[in-house]
């Protein structure tokens, strides 16, 4: 988003409460980039002294910069900013990346959250399933929904799905905590025998479940036909590889996983869970949903996709269709509309 509007004569700055040391995608160059440092208590006896410091720290940052607009992504640090902009006149809007009706981010920040979230300008969320709860936190007036774009995806540079010549292997890719689901994407790959087909499943991402993934791998006898090869630079060499992608999450937003898969041409199994999934797929035409939590579901699906050829090719060109209906440009035009909207009439 800050790279479309500085090619496009905005002014943009990017702030962050990490260290530039973490960022994985490459910013323009006329994007501002700033960072602050967040620091940790020495004492849990220090820990409302350093909350207050914090606050003030980002009420700096952000005056120091003067903004026209403030654009706050995820829940916490959208009440962090909210808090840090009482009195300064700055419109703020806030976005959040994941469904708030399963998220939880406990009883003191949601209350905060409730306190806080009619101040912003605008809420945005990610699907109209999530709008009867942003209903509920801020008037209807200010709840718009915005789905993700999908990134212009890297093209091979040589029809490399060919499937006569590769090791089959299955892609997921998502951070490894218990939202994700992949413990489920284990368990119906070792039901559908994949390991005594020659099928690999390869899990792209990091988190703190990675232990116990592999914990459980090797308890159902298939560590090594699973590859969890990390946080890779780019996907989409993994993407225009795979066999089929499977987003087994529990919970979503919208997720990007799922748009790039399809926008690589893979052919996509996801659970129907709450939210995205269900507003990109269309099930049996540009790829196959099934019930969260269902392995026998999972797994029916899996084996479905790897003993017909056929479908997988289907589905894969149907699902190029999301290049154009989550394009970049349509998408963006969203944006820049809600921002125009309210720069004009900031109340």
């Amino acid at each position: 988003m800050a790279n479309w509007w500085a090619v496009r004569d905005r002014e943009v700055a990017v702030l962050t409460l990490e260290s530039i040391k973490f960022d994985h995608y490459r910013l323009h160059p006329g994007v501002e980039r700033n960072t602050i440092d967040w620091g940790l208590p020495r004492t849990r006896l220090h820990i409302p002294a350093q909350y207050v410091k914090r606050q003030i720290m980002l009420r700096k940052a952000v005056l120091k910069y003067k903004p026209d607009i403030m654009i706050s992504f995820i829940d916490i640090t959208n009440i962090r900013m909210l808090f840090a902009l009482v009195s300064t006149g700055i419109p703020c809007i806030v976005s959040e990346r994941v469904d708030p009706r399963y998220h939880h981010i406990g009883i003191s920040w949601s209350l905060a959250r409730r306190l806080l979230y009619p101040f912003s300008n605008t809420l945005v969320v990610q699907t109209n399933s999530v709008t009867a709860w942003a209903n509920r936190v801020v008037p209807r007036n200010k709840v718009r929904v915005i789905p993700n774009f999908v990134r212009t995806m890297p093209e091979p540079e040589e029809m490399i799905r060919e499937e006569g010549r590769l090791n089959p292997f299955i892609l997921t890719i998502g951070r490894l905590e218990k939202q994700k689901g992949h413990d489920l994407l284990i368990r119906a790959f070792a039901c559908v025998d994949a390991k005594q087909k020659g099928w690999r499943l390869v899990i792209l991402g990091e988190g703190p479940e990675r232990s116990s993934l592999e914990k459980l791998a090797v308890n159902l006898g298939i560590s090594d036909a699973v590859d969890m090869p990390g946080i890779v630079k780019e996907p989409a060499e993994w993407l225009h590889k795979a066999r089929f992608f499977v987003l087994p999450s529990r919970y979503e937003g919208f997720p990007n996983a799922l748009l790039e898969a399809m926008a690589c041409g893979c052919a996509v199994i996801a659970t129907d869970c709450p939210s995205g999934p269900a507003e990109i797929i269309r099930h049996n035409e540009n790829g196959l949903l099934v019930p969260k939590d269902d392995v026998e579901a999972l797994s029916a699906a899996m084996s479905r996709l790897m003993e017909d050829e056929g479908l997988r090719t289907r589905l894969g060109q149907k699902a190029l269709n999301v290049r154009s209906r989550f394009s970049q440009a349509t998408i963006m035009a969203q944006w820049d509309s809600l921002i125009d909207s309210v720069c004009i009439s900031p109340e």
